[in-house]
């Protein structure tokens, strides 16, 4: 809204600040930031009001102890988080971008995903009802069709801004690979035909957003890994988008995907200003409502700007929590006892003696350190 009135108001006139996508992502941090930090309180009275509380229940006696503090405390405030988001971009972005406005149908769509998820999980024993959330192919279900609808139209934009912008920057439209995936720390990509680019936009999308959401087990540890992952492609974004620091770095340029900076720059102000009210000792939670689509937002950005390998390192600390589920549910099946004390893996850090502060700063100190090591291949190609 507001880039549409700036440029009426410039009459289009170039060399504005406004204009470029990282000064907007920027903006889009502070922006997102305030509107979760300020509209907080009135949230958690409002889930208090409503006994939306957290009903912690793990496979684990000694685990349920040290989390017996956290039962009833609010949770599904990753509806605010989720409306921040959405209402900085409507403000900041350039929403005649495609790619921006797919990007908040993914977030919306995975934010009802989860919400209906909280509700029915939240409120069974109110309801007397057995239905305790969404079970995990329903959830899958959604999942997957968010993916390959995401996948189908991501090509078919890819196409048509290639064709749009051929008679204006011919080289432009030359560099704009939007079917290759780049490979960190290799200068050239593979060409994926559209059954390989459906499937992993499908693998992506499900696993971003359920290992975000099996990372949200700790106070602030799912949100401040988000705002660190969501900074590092706000960076990416914009280089992926700019076609001189495409070139220039050896990334595959991908027409109007810098926009998304402000989509990340959103997630990166709205994950820190909920982490503010998350952070130990936790007045409220986040929820599905929350993880799924902010994991889905990340595992989105990535296809668009083909990077999806490279949010394996950008993200470890989600790729390391969700392979810590498959090894525990995998060995148990096999050996018939436990890999891990309890999985997700900072579980079994809490119950090896580490306090939940301590195993959450040491997971963001994790995340850092993956960020920037990500951050910092874009010299090594």
């Amino acid at each position: 809204m507001l880039y549409s009135f700036f440029y009426w108001w410039t009459d289009g006139a170039t060399g504005y600040a406004y204009y470029d996508a990282l000064f907007r992502g920027t903006i889009a941090v502070v922006m997102a930031f305030m509107f979760v930090w300020g509209g907080a309180p009135r949230m958690i009275r409002a889930l208090i009001r409503l006994k939306v509380g957290d009903r912690p229940e793990f496979d684990h006696e000694t685990l349920n102890q040290l989390t017996r503090d956290k039962k009833n405390t609010p949770t599904m405030g990753g509806l605010l988080v989720i409306a921040s988001i959405t209402l900085t971009t409507l403000l900041l972005a350039d929403l005649s971008n495609y790619y921006v406005r797919m990007g908040l149908f993914c977030v919306l769509w995975l934010a009802a995903v989860g919400g209906v998820d909280d509700w029915l999980k939240l409120t069974s024993a109110r309801r007397e009802s057995s239905r305790d959330g969404l079970r995990m192919w329903e959830k899958l279900v959604f999942q997957v069709a968010l993916g390959a609808l995401l996948a189908v139209f991501i090509l078919r934009t890819g196409r048509d801004m290639v064709e749009d912008v051929r008679w204006l920057d011919p080289e432009a439209a030359h560099s704009s690979y939007y079917n290759i995936l780049s490979v960190p720390f290799y200068k050239h990509g593979i060409v994926l035909s559209t059954p390989v680019f459906v499937a992993l936009s499908v693998l992506v999308i499900a696993f971003t957003s359920n290992a975000v959401n099996l990372t949200d087990g700790m106070d602030g540890l799912a949100s401040g890994c988000v705002a660190l992952t969501a900074f590092a492609f706000m960076l990416l974004a914009y280089v992926v988008g700019m076609a001189h620091l495409a070139e220039q770095l050896l990334f595959f340029h991908i027409y109007g995907a810098a926009e998304l900076s402000v989509l990340c720059g959103a997630a990166v102000g709205a994950a820190l200003g909920f982490l503010w009210y998350n952070a130990y000792p936790a007045q409220v939670f986040m929820g599905d409502t929350g993880a799924l689509p902010l994991g889905g937002l990340m595992g989105y950005v990535a296809i668009v700007t083909r990077l999806e390998l490279m949010l394996f390192i950008v993200g470890g600390v989600f790729v390391i929590e969700a392979a810590s589920v498959i090894i525990q549910i995998l060995y148990f099946k096999s050996a018939g006892k436990r890999f891990f004390r309890c999985a997700p893996i900072h579980h079994h850090f809490h119950l090896s003696g580490w306090t939940e502060t301590q195993t959450v700063t040491r997971f963001w100190l994790l995340a850092a350190l993956f960020a920037a090591f990500a951050l910092a291949t874009l010299r090594l190609r």
